[in-house]
């Protein structure tokens, strides 16, 4: 299992005291590796739900309300996982938490995005997300495994000085 954080940095700036407000997303997800596989069309099915990973369900959470392709996205943890295609996957938010990564109930499906697919030069070995600095007040989670790469453009809240509680 591996997490990312947004601000990037958030967890060095939450223990030397530099923040008090939670970060804007985390995700939790495990990592496969490639392993000399074919991935994308082959491993990975195209048209076929993917839980984006391996073993458990993906989480990602956010904890302000964000906008994702001019749709509001409500605070809150959600199951994500994709439906991977050779130029556009689409990533879906799901409300069922708790579940392992291949019993996803798409009755519960909140949000749906469709976000272009580029190929890399370099491949990742692992499967990996991370968010990326974007133009503020936007910020990117970015998907890359093998030689494909596809990015979720995210708006959020610049204020980041609220007092809040540990996330």
């Amino acid at each position: 299992m591996d997490m990312a954080y947004y601000p990037i940095d958030y967890p060095k700036l939450k223990m030397s005291g530099n923040v008090s407000a939670p970060p804007v997303a985390r995700v939790i997800y495990s990592r496969p590796q490639k392993d000399n596989r074919v991935i994308f069309g082959d491993l990975v099915k195209y048209g076929s739900i993917w839980r984006l990973g391996a073993n458990e369900a993906t989480e990602l959470e956010f904890f302000q309300d964000v906008t994702i392709n001019n749709q509001k996205v409500q605070k809150g943890r959600y199951v994500m996982y994709c439906i991977p295609q050779e130029k556009v996957w689409k990533l879906i938010f799901n409300n069922d938490l708790y579940t392992w990564g291949l019993k996803i109930d798409s009755t519960k499906d909140a949000y749906q995005f469709d976000i272009p697919v580029e190929k890399t030069r370099f491949p990742y070995e692992a499967f990996t997300m991370e968010f990326e600095e974007s133009e503020k007040p936007y910020m990117r989670l970015v998907l890359g495994w093998d030689s494909i790469r596809a990015a979720l453009p995210i708006k959020y809240q610049e204020d980041r000085s609220r007092k809040s509680e540990d996330p």
